[in-house]
Parts: C-alpha cells; sequence; structure tokens
C-alpha cells in the first residue's frame, strides 16, 4: 500500500510517499523558518500564505523521488489537528481537493499521534507502550494498549501551562537568541558541558519534579531564569543554557521513569521536536537502563523528530480508517487522546 501524506500544522510544509507502513519512499518539508525568524516566531498568517505557495510544489516533488503517479496512490493522509488553524487548512483543503480528484481514501491524522509513529519507520515496537511528545506546543504522555484503531488510549499527563519546547524557545529569547532559540539553547548547553564537564546543573528549580503525577509545567522555570538574568545581567549565557537544560531534561526523565516503574510497559516512546534534545536521549537511555526494566526505548531518527510528512503516513497505516473528503475537517484543539 502505498499512501501520500500531507502535513502542515504549524510552519512547514511537508508531503511524503510511505510504502506499507514503513518505507519512506519519499520525504520532502518546506520550511518558512527565515521568514519567521526576521520576527522572531512565528506568525500565523505568513505561515499559512508560505504553504499556500508550498504545497503544490512539496507534492510534486514528494511524487517524483518515490517514483509514483496517482494511479500509484491508494490512500492519502493529513494532519487534521491540533495546530494552526490557517495552516491546517491548507493541508486539509488540499487533500480533500486530491481525495475528490483521485478518487482515494481520506485518512484524518491527529499530529501528535503522528509524532509517536516515527518509531515505526524501520521499527516494531511492542505494546503495551508508553509515548511521550515533547515539542514545542505540547508535552504529552500517554498510555497504548496497542494501536489506538483498535486499542485503549490514556491520558497520563500533560503540561499544565508551558509545554518543554516552548519553555526553550521562550528562554532562548531572554538570552537574546536568535529564532529558532531551542535548539540554538540546545547546542550552547552542549558545548559548555563538553568544556565545563564538572559543572553543577542545580542553579534553576525542577517544577513538579516530585509530584508523583505525569503532569508537567515549566512556566515557573522561564520565570526564574527571567529573575536570575535580572539579578546577574553579565551572566555567562552558555552556562544558563545548560542549567536550563538540565532542568528540563530532568523533569521529563523523572516522570518517564516514574511511568516505567508504575505501568511497566513493553516499550517507551519518545517523540516530538524535543526528542531531537541530545541530552534527554542519553539521560533517558542511562535512567532506563539503571531502573533495570525490560521496558525498550525507542527515540526516533533526529530528522524525523521535528515536522514531516512521513510519520503522519506511518500512522495513517497503522490506523487505516478510510472516509470520504466531505466528512474532513480541520480541528486546532485536537487533543492527543482524539481522533
Amino acid at each position: 500500500m502505498n499512501i501520500l501524506a500531507i502535513e502542515t500544522s504549524c510552519d512547514e510544509t511537508g508531503a511524503a510517499v510511505i510504502k506499507n507502513g514503513n518505507t519512506i519512499l519519499s520525504n520532502v518539508v518546506a520550511t518558512s523558518q527565515a521568514l519567521h525568524a526576521k520576527t522572531g516566531g512565528i506568525i500565523p498568517e505568513t505561515a499559512a500564505r508560505q504553504q499556500l505557495s508550498s504545497i503544490h510544489p512539496v507534492i510534486d516533488e514528494a511524487m517524483t523521488f518515490a517514483q509514483v503517479t496517482k494511479n500509484d496512490i491508494d490512500a492519502i493522509a493529513v494532519t487534521i489537528g491540533p495546530g494552526l488553524i490557517g495552516s491546517l487548512l491548507v493541508g486539509v483543503e488540499t487533500a480533500k481537493t486530491l481525495s475528490y480528484l483521485w478518487k482515494k481514501p481520506l485518512i484524518p491524522v491527529n499530529h501528535l499521534l503522528g509524532h509517536v509513529y516515527a518509531n515505526f519507520i524501520n521499527n516494531s515496537p511492542k505494546f503495551p507502550a508508553i509515548a511521550l511528545v515533547v515539542s514545542g506546543g505540547h508535552t504529552d504522555m500517554i498510555y497504548l494498549e496497542g494501536h489506538p484503531i483498535t486499542a485503549k488510549v490514556k491520558l497520563l499527563g500533560s503540561t499544565q501551562d508551558d509545554a518543554a519546547g516552548e519553555a526553550f524557545d521562550k528562554i532562548a529569547r531572554l538570552l537574546g537568541l536568535p529564532y529558532p532559540g531551542g535548539p540554538k539553547l540546545a547546542q550552547m548547553a552542549d558545548v559548555y558541558l563538553k568544556n565545563n564537564p564538572q559543572v553543577k546543573l542545580d542553579l534553576f528549580p525542577r517544577p513538579l519534579f516530585n509530584s508523583n503525577d505525569f503532569n508537567f509545567s515549566f512556566s515557573g522555570l522561564k520565570t526564574a531564569v527571567r529573575n536570575y538574568l535580572k539579578n546577574v545581567p553579565d551572566a555567562d549565557k552558555s552556562f544558563v543554557a545548560a542549567q536550563v537544560q538540565a532542568a528540563v531534561v530532568d523533569v521529563i526523565v523523572k516522570k518517564s521513569t516514574f511511568a516505567l516503574e508504575k505501568y511497566r510497559p513493553s516499550s517507551f516512546l519518545l517523540a516530538g521536536g524535543v526528542a531531537a534534545n541530545n541530552m534527554l536521549r542519553k539521560n533517558l537511555g542511562y535512567s532506563i537502563e539503571n531502573i533495570g526494566r525490560s521496558s525498550q526505548l525507542h527515540i526516533p531518527l533526529v530528522n524525523l523528530c521535528t515536522d514531516n510528512a512521513a510519520y503522519i503516513g506511518v500512522c495513517a497505516f497503522y490506523n487505516y480508517r478510510p472516509y470520504s473528503w466531505k466528512k474532513i475537517a480541520a480541528n486546532p484543539e485536537l487533543t492527543i487522546v482524539e481522533l
């Protein structure tokens, strides 16, 4: 089965062709990052306008690279939410039009759940599983008894305010780093720690670290950094970046290992843009190894952590629920446990 997948939930325009749920025939992403760098962040209308001009060339390139035509496509998958409404509409309306013209079934995909399925590309994680999506807009932990189309999915916890990626981006702005700040903050932190491996990483608070639940909160960390920079105006930005990264990673690792100890799943699936963070990937691996559980840690390749259409197609394959184009609509408020 060949699935053409389309992803336009935020500022990226993605299209991919996925074969049999685990082989990427093509995966094309056009970004408007340079435009948003000029304004220090994403302006929804700017993102949507750029996607309007990019969507057809991106789909054409994905089809050409995969060496397929519309006759080779068995279904079309598209992100319907959550995300920016203008951006979502670009992808959804394009997919609906192609579904109508090509007479192909349409599969709606939850963007957050799609992130989880980056772990299924050339891989076969076992159920039951716990998945943690850590991104710019979300920090959600769910328990999956199996693929959501046939099995129960339970939300264990989520952020109560800022998501982890959002905290990284906002603190990066406090440090004067250019957009996108989160990845630059992480790079700065990694360089500092390489040169200062013995530094104590306990400067900032770890919100909800000992709350014995699976909820997250990072707005207090942002406030603590702002106050520190106000009191220490000549602070070493690299030192601050390292301290911030450690605080965020410590909370995520603590909550993750607590979930593993409580539920003892077969797999732990890390996903989302922040899953590309080197410290998080390493520390989570160390932690799971040290607690001696049989749970297998799965983390996508770095280039599959950020927004792309490949995991949308994979999610659609494993949760194949075809719809008529008439019944598909964008839903920017979708939660991770909803279609």
